[in-house]
């Protein structure tokens, strides 16, 4: 059960490292507008340096949890374990911001927030019946 929970901890990364470099390295091009809502290219360069800025955030979320499951199958399991939990706890609590602030955004928290809680859920259990 843990090992489930670290392979979903590690896809909850994966698709940080994704948004990462949508945000901070793909902004201003039309299918990264599209996805995130951006209606002209005037607009993405408004807001590129916040969505840069932004991208980062989400790969150090994916490196904070990436560190943590490599702690955990290295042997040093509390680190591990704690990096792995602070990693997607926050990127379920930055899923809750998202959908709270804003409800039409559901959608993308759902898509954001589900594997985090997944892997926050299963890992839990994995650790608890260990």
């Amino acid at each position: 059960m843990l090992i489930a929970g670290l392979v979903l901890a590690a896809a909850a990364a994966a698709f940080h490292v994704f948004i990462f470099a949508l945000e901070s390295l793909k902004w201003t091009e039309p299918e990264t507008r599209r996805i995130f809502g951006v209606a002209s290219e005037a607009d993405a360069v408004t807001m590129k340096q916040l969505a840069f800025n932004q991208g980062f955030y989400n790969l150090f979320l994916a490196l904070t949890t990436l560190f943590g499951i490599g702690f955990v199958l290295f042997g040093f399991t509390t680190i591990g374990l704690t990096l792995t939990f602070a990693g997607t706890g926050m990127m379920l609590a930055a899923a809750l911001v998202l959908v709270l602030s804003d409800r039409t955004k559901a959608r993308a928290a759902a898509m954001q927030g589900t594997l985090p809680l997944l892997a926050v859920v299963v890992t839990a259990v994995g650790v608890a019946i260990a």
